[in-house]
């Protein structure tokens, strides 16, 4: 490890428990024009009614399901065991990381409760463990800079997903990372701080000898294999690969022509992938490692990318549902399509018997997704992002076309309907449902707020009837734009919010 890197570590040293580093409280997100024209709260307090469902399984090589990646767990369900918010005279704390940006879009919890996040800003990311009560900074760790951050395009930096944003933590609560310099690391912390325990160098791998090709090419996301002795990694040229833990060996696949900018979800069935063109099921094979297409599902990726979305191509990490369903979004015109796929090694014996539906949601002309399903039992929950391309353009009271649905899959496992649409405006926040307490958590905009007013809410909506139960306005301006970051429920019953400056967190009091 460089010294750089052990500077700020140094920096927190014996303070890392008892005070943070320089013991001095987080500076909150600044507030902007208008907080006086909208809303505080509106609705009404929520009552707890837990959904009674089968616990998504846990990944035997990963920490606890909520606390291990932004989506929660292997399967990307997006859900979270414990009750969140039920907006009982809230409270909003909040954390400034930066003067240009510093958002924290994964938010983990290590098993003391402390929060572990990835926070950018335009110059820099870092690994930081975060108290999570004052959110104030125990220690931090610097990655390489994306060579994204070079570049002079806004819509180039904040359209990267690359570098650490999806880091999960294992077992052992150690961040493992795909970093910009092509590595994966392993990062433990403790009360000392953290230090980096083990490095798989990867560089010669994704792009021997195109130098060109090399620079614009990154780790995406970095998971691990359902059995422990491989990692598999996905890049954003089409890259899909493993690296045996023991060994650092190496074994890949190159989806020619596609490109992946989402991240992966993981079963005991393999390794679910979605490029720019197709869903795959992932095997390793058993003596080499080297990735193997059980099955592939290509989908409508459209004309275009359109606005509301990163690339052109489905825009979810997929989402798996108990043993048996794999589900994405399309990118199809003039709506998309929530497509629901059979799992398993051989579905009737025909690979084109593996859709089961196709439900098309939103507007026509208005209909796009960025984001990850919510997914538990046979339902989904799907939140419409068309319409928000950087946050520039959402300035001065501007808003996404939004909508939010929940679709669920026939009993008979043949087909899937539409159960309720809300109206809320969730621009770009991976929405989350707490099991402890029924609620869907999204992040919105208000509509009706005067033209120079940007006013966010934390937003609570039954999973049962879609109403919402009720808003809590997190802050007013563009600092407060949470620009695809998640909402997290942390083990203490808070919901954790990164935006474009930093961090900010809901509970109530």
């Amino acid at each position: 490890m460089g010294a750089g890197r052990w500077s700020a570590i140094m920096a927190c040293g014996a303070l890392f428990v008892a005070t943070g580093c320089g013991g001095d409280a987080p500076t909150p997100i600044a507030q902007g024009f208008g907080g006086r024209f909208v809303p505080v709260f509106t609705g009404r307090p929520a009552v707890a009614r837990p959904v009674e469902v089968a616990p998504v399984a846990q990944h035997p090589f990963m920490a606890r399901n909520g606390w291990s990646n932004m989506h929660g767990d292997g399967a990307a369900s997006d859900t979270h065991p414990e009750s969140g918010p039920l907006g009982r005279d809230p409270e909003i704390v909040s954390t400034a990381r930066g003067l240009f940006g510093g958002e924290c879009a994964s938010v983990t919890f290590d098993r003391a409760g402390r929060i572990v996040t990835v926070c950018t800003s335009a110059f820099r990311m870092q690994l930081l463990v975060l108290d999570p009560a004052t959110l104030r900074a125990l220690a931090s760790y610097d990655l390489p800079p994306r060579p994204s951050m070079r570049s002079l395009s806004i819509r180039t930096i904040t359209t990267d997903t690359s570098g650490g944003a999806y880091f999960y933590l294992d077992e052992r609560d150690r961040a493992v990372l795909g970093t910009a310099a092509h590595r994966i690391e392993l990062v433990a912390h403790d009360e000392a701080g953290f230090r980096l325990e083990r490095v798989y160098d990867l560089a010669e791998t994704i792009a021997p000898g195109e130098p060109a090709r090399s620079a614009a090419d990154a780790i995406v996301a970095v998971l691990p294999d359902w059995s422990g002795r491989w990692y598999w990694f996905v890049t954003r040229f089409g890259m899909v690969g493993t690296v045996e833990r023991e060994s650092g060996r190496v074994a890949t696949r190159r989806l020619d022509g596609e490109r992946i900018q989402n991240s992966f979800a993981v079963g005991p069935d393999g390794a679910f992938v979605v490029s720019d063109h197709a869903l795959y099921d992932f095997a390793a094979d058993p003596d080499t490692g080297a990735p193997t297409i059980a099955w592939r599902a290509p989908y409508d990726r459209g004309a275009r990318r359109k606005l509301g979305q990163l690339d052109q191509g489905s825009g979810t990490t997929p989402t798996l549902l108990g043993d048996d369903w794999v589900a994405i979004a399309d990118n199809a015109e003039p709506r998309l399509n929530v497509l629901v796929y059979r799992r398993g090694r051989a579905a009737e014996g025909d690979d084109r018997q593996r859709l089961i539906c196709t439900q098309p949601l939103f507007a026509p002309g208005a209909s796009a997704t960025d984001n990850s399903f919510i997914g538990v039992g046979r339902s989904l929950v799907v939140e419409n992002n068309a319409g928000y391309d950087i946050f520039a353009t959402m300035m001065f009271g501007r808003t996404s076309a939004g909508g939010v649905a929940r679709v669920d899959i026939d009993e008979d496992g043949r087909g899937c309907h539409v159960v309720w649409t809300s109206a809320e405006i969730s621009q770009t926040a991976v929405p989350k449902l707490s099991i402890g307490n029924g609620l869907v958590y999204l992040y919105t905009k208000l509509a009706d707020a005067p033209w120079w007013t940007d006013a966010y809410y934390l937003t609570a909506v039954d999973f049962r009837t879609g109403e919402t139960v009720y808003r809590a306005r997190t802050g007013v301006g563009l600092g407060y734009d949470n620009h695809w970051a998640p909402v997290t429920i942390g083990p203490n019953g808070t919901a954790y919010v990164g935006t474009l400056r930093g961090l900010l967190a809901v509970r109530d009091r």
